[in-house]
């Protein structure tokens, strides 16, 4: 049960609260959804109008499931003329002018009650993975909520905050791509602990370029605690610059490039199946504690996470056997550098989004394959005017990092193949050894190419990473290869 009342949330949203029947407007509510199929009795439902269906439709079903409010921007008699739902059989409702807009009023004036300690996270890559080796580390000696799949933006935000109950930390994850949405997503979270992943190559065709990225990004702060603190990647040049934030100095983690580190980790020893590392924490000038760490992920970037995870943890006190110990527990999330054994391949599920970052680290994390290597690499979205050179240095990447098949899929991806294709020439030309670089136009495309020739795109037993943009629906091309009979 939540610390609200309707009276609250209609004071919280704004706008005209409407009793239904016997109702005082002092019961508290259940939950608040913006899904009629999560409804539930008790609860309250905001009804927000999206892309492929009006909430509005649904309110006289989640009144029928026992809610006792709806939240809307339409009369029931305007509802009813819309779409043949009995303006009679409403409940309590809340009319307002935005309903997207009362749901984070209502999600601000929530948290506001609430007792946790809040872990606001952001970055251009890595937050998804970073946030679950943090609630792994905190979970060790806290109860601890966390984001649910990819709640991140101005809906997931107020929602997750929405979902907190009687946890004493809540890791929050907020993803932007313009400026001002940190703004208000901070107002919302009110953020005791702001962790940034890295700065990097995202959401260009708005942020322009990487100092407009680091200044949304730093929106993150405009409503953190008074004395909340920071933890940075102290391997990103950007974040680096950031010495003092309102009067903070922030802790740095990194893997020992900067002195500014105050936890580091080092000594990595990396797989597919993950890396062993030491981390070291800097107590003091000359003090330290190193932990030994298994991270199950593979790669160096989770290795970098999992300091990310240690930098918070010391925060709250965990010892370096807690945080061993999170760090161990930590799960593959589906679409982010999951590894799939399956009859034919292993597959590096990586598809869930792209940008030139993370493109870059899940092909390294390809070269640890010790089978044959095959990419295929679709469209980065959102990169402004510089998309086509940023593709191109991927494609380069690729071809110096060994892998011996680039299949580049997609509009925007043929600047990835025409790079790749010019470096797999040089290499010919010199006699080096050089991967194999193939182009098609669109996904459909490429599945037709795997029904007929598979065995020569993906030979049998190959390792391949299967990574774009999610719009570009890759995750079709991770089932047709895992599902192969």
């Amino acid at each position: 049960m939540m610390d609200l009342t309707v009276r609250e949330i209609a004071a919280a949203g704004g706008g005209k609260l409407v009793l239904g029947n016997g109702r005082s407007g002092e019961e508290r509510v259940s939950g608040v959804v913006i899904d009629s199929r999560k409804a539930e009795a008790g609860g309250a439902f905001i009804a927000t109008i999206g892309e492929k269906t009006d909430g509005h439709r649904y309110i006289t079903d989640v009144f029928a499931k026992g809610g006792i409010l709806a939240v809307t921007q339409k009369t029931p008699e305007q509802v009813e003329a819309e779409y043949g739902c009995k303006a009679r059989e409403w409940g309590s409702y809340l009319l307002v002018e935005d309903t997207l807009q009362a749901l984070q009023r209502i999600a601000e004036a929530y948290r506001r009650k609430l007792s946790v300690k809040v872990v606001g996270l952001t970055g251009s890559s890595g937050k998804t993975s970073t946030k679950e080796f943090i609630a792994s580390v905190l979970g060790r000696k806290y109860r601890v909520y966390k984001t649910q799949g990819n709640l991140n933006n101005e809906i997931g935000v107020p929602l997750t905050l929405l979902g907190i109950r009687r946890e004493e930390i809540a890791v929050v994850e907020m993803g932007i791509s313009d400026f001002g949405e940190m703004h208000r997503l901070s107002k919302m979270a009110r953020p005791d602990v702001c962790v940034i992943t890295n700065i990097g190559q995202s959401h260009l065709k708005d942020l322009k370029n990487r100092d407009g990225i680091l200044k949304a990004k730093s929106e993150i702060f405009d409503f953190m605690a008074q004395e909340g603190q920071i933890c940075l990647n102290g391997e990103d040049d950007k974040l680096c610059t950031l010495t003092e934030v309102k009067g903070h100095r922030p802790h740095f983690f990194g893997l020992g490039g900067n002195p500014c580190e105050e936890v580091t980790a080092e000594q990595i020893v990396g797989s597919l199946q993950g890396s062993d590392a030491t981390l070291t924490f800097r107590r003091g000038k000359d003090a330290y504690l190193r932990q030994p760490v298994y991270v199950p992920l593979p790669g160096t970037h989770m290795v970098l996470n999992a300091a990310a995870a240690a930098c918070v943890g010391s925060l709250f006190g965990l010892t370096g056997e807690e945080i061993r110990a999170g760090i161990a527990d930590v799960m593959p999330v589906e679409g982010r550098a999951n590894i799939i054994h399956g009859k034919h391949y292993t597959l590096i599920d990586d598809c869930y989004n792209a940008n030139p970052e993370s493109m870059r680290a899940a092909i390294h994390m390809l070269a640890l394959a010790d089978t044959e290597k095959v990419a295929i690499l679709g469209d980065m979205f959102n990169l402004g005017p510089d998309s086509h050179e940023l593709h191109e240095q991927v494609g380069r990447h690729a071809l110096e990092a060994g892998v011996d098949h680039v299949i580049c899929v997609g509009e925007e991806a043929q600047f990835l193949f025409r790079a790749a294709h010019e470096a797999e020439a040089l290499c010919q030309a010199k006699g080096l050894p050089a991967g194999r670089v193939t182009l098609f136009p669109d996904r459909q495309s490429f599945l037709e190419a795997l029904r007929i020739n598979r065995e020569e795109l993906v030979p049998e037993g190959s390792t391949v990473l299967i990574k774009a943009s999610h719009d570009m629906k890759f995750v079709e091309i991770l089932d047709f290869l895992r599902t192969l009979p």
